[in-house]
């Protein structure tokens, strides 16, 4: 079982750095406790960009020209002030230690709580110690390295509190709630899909996510439908359109218009579409047979190189582009690898290896960094390789490892955190129904192309020789009674109950009802727990394609070739395979990035509409986030005009706050009034009174920054105070 962490030893063929930053490091760390936790993009996503904050800030703040993000900035309502940051007789050395202890004073608050916390908790202290720092020290005094690197973690921490992804309450959604009733995967069809248009949570014996936690309950809820509410880096309020439902607010970012939707009234408008673009993932399932013939020769000299232009528009373009053999969509290849000046190798592979192979690779599964994670294991390896100049965008001079860390980390995880504001502004607003549930409906229709022939409905399923057929009465798949005779059959993957052994055993293809019809995926899993519209994969994936380039100055990877090996028998997880190795090659981080968008249609989680909108967003996000970050580093802040608002006058006395005096608390009326270690848990909590003020007690406290949240009725805000045990 191989995940995306593989890059780190194959992807470029490059050999490993004979040493590594202390941002790299910890960037490690994070990508391996993300692995433990439960897999949630979003979540993730804000992760590896506050992180890659901590880092940048801590660095900067010993710079005579970057300016930093959020120390001393005053963005949001939490307001990170912290003061005058001393001059270090050794630079270096005080940045390795400020990036170090804001490091790990974040992900020890982030993961506290994760299901792998009881081996994440330990490693990050080891890793601290290793590094030659003390744990025990939690002074937030900016005159000392480590002090600086625990009060930016503290305000990160603050600021994680109050920009809008509902940290405190497990980021679980407060507003929203499925239209449709569960689907059992183990029931034949989707007769209870009773909105065709939108996401259907699914119920399973045992859910386990993409990471391979088991998840409690069977029915994993929508992850991050109000995601667009949370405070981007780059994106503005020009790119914010407001939506409300159900009278809660369901804005989004950079809106390309709704999906293709099912009219149940006239069967007009863009049903044809809907229909059309949820057959191809079924027609697709068919190339993911080990015995398939076809041969794909997939060196970067024949596919790849697309170009905005050649992405479809229109009806008719799309049916061109994702045609019936799934070839038009990878591309026409390069000519020349730009950096030798020669051709591509051939590298020929079975249609119905690489197909699954592809399909398994993006998915980073069962030990899952995430999409956005993967992204950084790509940059990871990009940066390990010996061909690599690190100059900032090929310029200027080449920078130590460590600026060449923090800043990159700062460039992808504000890419990659937008993108997911985005993308699931949109998941959240058009709650776009997944293909499981609507082919499964569409089966329980019938056929749409023939009124002719028994079992028709206008909003039945397209039939094609070879690819969807009717069930007749000889057919093996008609029932001992000829109960399914009339039914729809499709050409594509037999499912997990074709696999008994997933060591030996593979599904293969065939004829399938399509009631019964599974995406290539785990039966505990079978498709991510939130909408399809748009594409997570595709977006993350343009966009930290966008940010590659833009960093490196070349499109291209290091070499002109970035390479994976997936070997034989051993590389898919539900099922043996592939037959034989198969290498995925790039020439561009762009290619990378078309490919990722279309393994989740082989995949059987995503129809056209639902990639290349997600591409075309990745494709504005990425050179946003790129923009903002450079300026950062040439020391001309921006604050994104969609950051959080300023909160009503909240104030927070005195600090330093010896224990055994009062915290004293003003603030809107009646308000909810908690104090919040460091490790994320509420340590007291009041209300003010009608005149907004409140006081707290801290005599139990222990030394340390503590974060004062407030909520009522104008909003939320935090503060941050500082308790002296005496």
């Amino acid at each position: 079982m191989v995940g995306g962490w593989m890059l780190l030893l194959a992807v470029l063929l490059a050999p490993a750095a004979s040493g590594q930053s202390v941002a790299r490091l910890w960037n490690e760390a994070l990508l391996d406790a993300i692995r433990s936790d439960y897999a949630r993009p979003t979540v993730h996503a804000r992760n590896l960009f506050h992180v890659s904050v901590a880092m940048y800030d801590a660095w900067a703040a010993y710079d005579g020209r970057a300016a930093t993000y959020l120390l001393n900035r005053g963005r949001g309502p939490s307001a990170c002030e912290v003061g005058v940051v001393a001059g270090p007789a050794d630079v270096e050395a005080a940045r390795a230690e400020a990036v170090s202890y804001a490091a790990y004073r974040l992900l020890r608050h982030r993961f506290l709580n994760s299901p792998g916390a009881l081996e994440t908790i330990p490693a990050l202290d080891a890793h601290l110690a290793a590094l030659g720092y003390e744990s025990a020290f939690t002074e937030t005094d900016p005159a000392s390295p480590a002090g600086l690197g625990n009060a930016i973690a503290a305000c990160l921490i603050a600021y994680g509190l109050s920009d809008g992804a509902n940290e405190a309450g497990g980021y679980a959604y407060q507003d929203y709630s499925p239209v449709n009733p569960v689907l059992r995967l183990e029931e034949p069809g989707n007769p209870s899909l009773t909105d065709p248009n939108r996401w259907q949570p699914l119920r399973f014996e045992t859910f386990v996510d993409q990471s391979g936690n088991e998840v409690p309950g069977g029915e994993p809820a929508f992850v991050g439908p109000e995601w667009g509410r949370v405070a981007p880096f780059a994106l503005r309020a020009a790119d914010r359109t407001p939506y409300e439902r159900d009278g809660a607010d369901f804005s989004v970012y950079l809106d390309p218009g709704p999906p293709p939707r099912l009219d149940t009234l006239g069967w007009a408008g863009s049903t044809e579409e809907y229909l059309w673009g949820f057959a191809v993932v079924a027609e697709w399932s068919g190339h993911l047979g080990a015995d398939d013939p076809v041969v794909w020769d997939t060196s970067p000299g024949r596919i790849g190189a697309l170009t905005d232009e050649d992405l479809p528009v229109e009806a008719d373009e799309y049916r061109a582009f994702y045609d019936s053999s799934g070839e038009a969509a990878l591309g026409q290849g390069h000519a020349v690898n730009p950096v030798t000046g020669e051709a591509y190798a051939p590298n020929p592979v079975r249609r119905g290896d690489y197909t699954r192979v592809l399909a398994e690779f993006w998915a980073d599964g069962p030990d899952s960094e995430t999409p956005p994670g993967h992204w950084f294991t790509i940059l990871n390896a990009v940066s390990d390789d010996e061909q690599l100049d690190k100059r900032l965008g090929g310029q200027g001079p080449t920078l130590s490892d460590l600026e060449w860390d923090v800043k990159t980390y700062l460039a992808l995880g504000g890419a990659m955190h937008d993108a997911a504001v985005a993308a699931w502004s949109l998941k959240g607003r058009y709650d776009y129904v997944r293909p499981v549930s609507a082919l499964r409906a569409m089966a329980e229709r019938g056929q749409s192309s023939d009124s002719a022939v028994p079992n028709y409905h206008p909003g039945g399923v397209p039939l094609a020789p070879g690819v969807a057929e009717i069930i007749a009465v000889a057919d093996p798949l008609a029932g001992a009674e000829g109960e399914h005779v009339g039914e729809v059959k499709v050409w594509g993957w037999l499912g997990p109950e074709a696999i008994g052994d997933p060591e030996d055993d593979e599904a293969g293809v065939g004829w399938v009802r399509l009631r019964e019809w599974w995406p290539y995926q785990r039966p505990t899993f079978v498709t991510p727990p939130f909408a399809g519209y748009v594409s997570g994969h595709s977006t993350f994936s343009r966009a930290a394609a966008e940010v590659l380039e833009r960093l490196t100055g070349s499109p291209y990877f290091p070499g002109g070739l970035g390479e994976f090996v997936a070997p034989a028998d051993s590389f898919l997880v539900f099922e043996d395979g592939p037959r034989e190795s198969v290498r995925l090659q790039w020439a561009t981080y762009r290619d990378a990035a078309d490919q990722s968008g279309l393994s989740r249609i082989w995949g059987g989680i995503h129809p056209p509409a639902d990639d290349i909108p997600g591409r075309r967003l990745g494709a504005v996000i990425g050179p946003r986030a790129f923009e903002v970050a450079e300026d950062l580093f040439e020391g001309r802040p921006s604050v994104s005009a969609s950051a959080p608002p300023a909160p009503s006058a909240l104030h927070v006395y005195p600090s330093p706050l010896p224990t055994g005096q009062a915290l004293t608390i003003t603030s809107m009326p009646w308000a909810r009034v908690a104090m919040i270690d460091t490790q994320g848990r509420e340590v007291a909590v009041t209300r003010t009174d009608a005149a907004g003020r409140s006081r707290l007690s801290t005599d139990a406290f222990s030394s340390g920054v503590y974060a004062v949240r407030v909520e009522g009725r104008d909003g939320a805000a935090v503060r941050l105070v500082s308790v002296i045990r005496r």
